[in-house]
């Protein structure tokens, strides 16, 4: 048995897998997966630049822990039973590489992918409760240069990151972030609503009415300090998918 496998399996990295594997089955039943695209990835805690990644033609809603590929920094697959896409690899390897996150999440999901096609790019942080948790915590990547198919491509978008956290890609699509994955599923997740309440908001025509940056600015400290919800939010989610 190689190296590789060995650390595939075992149990500080299986543990990996199955909240990668998790994360991903919770994004498809709170409707943020689009077909079999799109990637969630993890790295290895041991500074060996190797990630966990979901593979390739897996619906998220049927992946398990056995499912996710483990991958070197160029695309290698290590341990796992299926192909990893060319896409994932220059994104998630360049994210994880030059913004040190140890959790990369790339969604297209439609509320928050709909704000990177308006002049604005990006959710607005004053407006609702879920949207102030990100203030000061977004980057915008406005410049869109087509499917990420080369390493070019993914340093770029990993550069225009500057180390935040949620990154909103022009007509594309967001990245978020974090060193956990529970914390991370946590963001993805409400940001996903406060872009859902911005764009409902926003349909009735009327004028909005946002808070001060400073208030927004408070409760994102609030926010970060009331972790302990997203890590319970992420182990209810493990009892009931």
């Amino acid at each position: 048995m190689n190296h590789h496998l060995q650390d595939y399996q075992s149990p500080s990295v299986s543990r990996l897998r199955a909240d990668l594997a998790l994360a991903l089955r919770a994004a498809a039943h709170h409707g943020l997966s689009e077909g079999v695209c799109n990637h969630f990835s993890v790295e290895l805690p041991d500074a060996s630049g190797r990630f966990l990644l979901n593979p390739q033609g897996l619906l998220w809603s049927e992946i398990g822990a056995d499912d996710i590929v483990l991958v070197d920094g160029h695309g290698s697959v290590l341990a796992g039973r299926h192909p990893v896409e060319s896409t994932a690899m220059f994104i998630h390897a360049a994210v994880h590489r030059i913004c040190r996150q140890a959790c990369v999440l790339h969604t297209h999901m439609p509320y928050a992918t709909a704000l990177t096609l308006t002049q604005a790019r990006a959710l607005d942080t004053t407006l609702s409760q879920n949207a102030m948790r990100f203030h000061g915590r977004l980057a915008i990547d406005a410049r869109y240069n087509g499917l990420a198919l080369d390493a070019s491509e993914g340093e770029r978008i990993a550069h225009a990151m500057q180390n935040a956290e949620v990154a909103f890609l022009g007509n594309h699509g967001v990245v978020v972030c974090g060193q956990r994955m529970d914390y991370a599923y946590d963001d993805l997740y409400y940001l996903e609503r406060a872009c859902m309440a911005q764009v409902l908001a926003q349909s009735t025509g009327m004028p909005l009415v946002p808070v001060a940056p400073d208030v927004a600015a408070l409760v994102a400290q609030q926010s970060i300090s009331e972790r302990l919800q997203g890590a319970l939010f992420f182990e209810a989610l493990r009892r009931t998918l």
